[in-house]
């Protein structure tokens, strides 16, 4: 069976070409009006737009729910923290609609400086109206961006282009980064007291609903005008109304409400130095077309196992670090399932070490993929590397992440350690040659390609005789070894020998090899295993 993928909003054709090209998607289902709720039941994934609510009594019954996927930039239609909860990633499709945005931005700014639509609907009614619509011009104004993000970016070099002066306010951007767009960063009160024309940029969320209110507004320079194109709500409408009634503001382009859509009679709409779309920025041809593809892409990563670029509810990876960490995410899988098989005795805290290139970079994703490995198999609860961190605290479990940038031989190397009260458990792994590597187990270096179904892990004395005698109970019960690998403090002292086995160890089977002399521990190990519950 393949992945199960609900649609309930129409996305691009383009989009729903890509699913149904996939050899592993089941189904795509499309509900028209039909019973959404119905159709979850037994999906792995859900793609919406703006139209479906992903409420918490939405996702009750949607237990194979893996990720909901959004078809454009907002969210605000999803249950986030039910989502994460659930350990469901949310991913959206930010990048596809930049430029249709911006584009949208920088037309609705010579709208409103010219005056086009009012001239236009007057033109309709015979009237020729010239001196009433003397505009103004674009080139040599100053630009005040509240937002420099993507979009924000995006007009930026649009505006530049038309020789204005771009200023922005976004205290989490670099100077640098600024400088490189020519464009100067400085504080919302200098922008909103130097612009001529002011575009915002900015997600609708607790810090910046109504950012422009009253007192703000007051700031902006006589005969200014406000864009926004971004959410609604981050604006005070009623105060925008108020100022531009006052002749305080010289107009304003709106392509978002606060309420939308907004009632037939919205005072703002019937404002003469008003432009209003109804939230167009992302609605060209080549915009949809890239944000169905972008958030299949994204749906598609998930359900495959990969980390996602734009995951709302978990931390992003941008390109440049997704191409050297992609590797290691497969490695952390493995290290996970496999510490919490070589357990023994209470789990009492997890840490994870990255040295070397690995350690340069934000590990966040990386760690939950571990956790999520780790607590997967032990626990009733579905666990994913969206709630790892949530579940872990929850059972009052330790999760510490260390990084070191010497990491010895190897380019990279990641540790997972598990402090039990049986004795600790350490893993080790890289990548090199295009596959994953176990260098580490506890204290011994050895080489193992995990490559087989079955690992089998002896702690013994080294000492002659040992590996015929493993090999020998093996064989009697026909368990074929792939592979052997050894590791050993010294010449006949401790050692650790790892097997890959093609067959599992049956309880009777183990229970001889533990008996052999000088052997210390035993342990099976199955990569798919699902070792215990709640």
């Amino acid at each position: 069976m393949g992945f199960r993928i609900v649609v309930s909003d129409p996305i691009h054709p383009s989009g729903i070409e890509l699913l149904r090209s996939q050899p592993d998607v089941d189904q795509v289902a499309r509900p028209d009006g039909g019973n959404l709720p119905e159709l979850l039941a037994d999906a792995d994934a859900l793609i919406v737009r703006s139209e479906t609510k992903v409420t918490a009594g939405l996702l009750e019954n949607a237990r194979r729910l893996v990720v909901i996927g959004r078809a454009g930039v907002g969210v605000d239609n999803i249950d986030l923290a039910e989502a994460t909860r659930r350990g469901i990633a949310v991913v959206n499709a930010p990048t596809g609609n930049i430029v249709a945005a911006a584009e949208h931005t920088i037309g609705l700014m010579f709208a409103v400086a010219r005056r086009i639509p009012q001239a236009f609907e007057a033109l309709k009614r015979g009237e020729w109206r010239r001196g009433e619509f003397t505009g103004v011009e674009l080139r040599n104004k100053t630009l005040g961006l509240i937002g420099l993000g993507r979009v924000g970016t995006e007009v930026a070099r649009r505006a530049t282009g038309l020789q204005m002066r771009v200023i922005a306010y976004d205290p989490f951007i670099s100077q640098d980064y600024a400088a490189r767009l020519g464009v100067t960063l400085t504080e919302l009160e200098s922008l909103l007291r130097e612009a001529d024309i002011i575009s915002l940029h900015v997600p609708l969320n607790d810090q910046t609903r109504n950012l422009l209110n009253r007192q703000r507004l007051e700031l902006v320079k006589p005969g200014a005008i406000v864009v926004n194109t971004s959410r609604g709500g981050v604006v005070d409408e009623a105060a925008l109304l108020e100022l531009l009634e006052a002749g305080r503001l010289g107009g304003a382009a709106l392509d978002v409400f606060a309420t939308e859509p907004p009632p037939s009679d919205y005072p703002l709409l019937r404002h003469p130095r008003v432009v209003a779309t109804p939230h167009l920025g992302a609605s060209t041809v080549e915009a949809q077309a890239e944000v169905a593809r972008e958030v299949v892409e994204e749906v598609l990563a998930v359900l495959r196992g990969r980390p996602p670029r734009n995951a709302v509810n978990l931390p992003a990876i941008p390109a440049e670090v997704d191409r050297v960490l992609r590797p290691y995410f497969d490695l952390a899988g493995i290290l996970g399932r496999m510490a919490i098989q070589l357990l023994v005795g209470q789990l009492l805290g997890i840490r994870v070490t990255y040295r070397g290139e690995v350690a340069r970079y934000d590990t966040a994703a990386l760690t939950a993929t571990a956790l999520a490995a780790l607590l997967e198999p032990v626990s009733a609860e579905r666990v994913t590397p969206v709630n790892a961190r949530l579940v872990a605290e929850r059972r009052g479990l330790r999760v510490v992440e260390t990084k070191e940038l010497d990491s010895g031989e190897y380019p990279a190397l990641m540790v997972v350690e598990l402090e039990a009260a049986g004795g600790n458990i350490r893993l080790g792994g890289t990548w090199m040659r295009n596959e994953p590597h176990i260098v580490l187990v506890n204290n011994f270096w050895l080489d193992v390609v995990p490559s087989t179904p079955y690992y089998l892990f002896i702690d013994h004395h080294d000492r002659p005789g040992m590996i015929g005698a493993v090999g020998t109970i093996t064989g009697r019960h026909d368990i074929n070894i792939s592979f052997m690998e050894v590791g050993r403090l010294e010449p006949r002292g401790r050692a650790m020998m790892v097997l890959g086995l093609d067959d599992p160890v049956p309880p009777d089977v183990l229970g001889e090899i533990r008996r052999i002399p000088h052997v210390y521990s035993a342990r099976v190990v199955e990569l798919s295993a699902r070792t215990g519950s709640d």
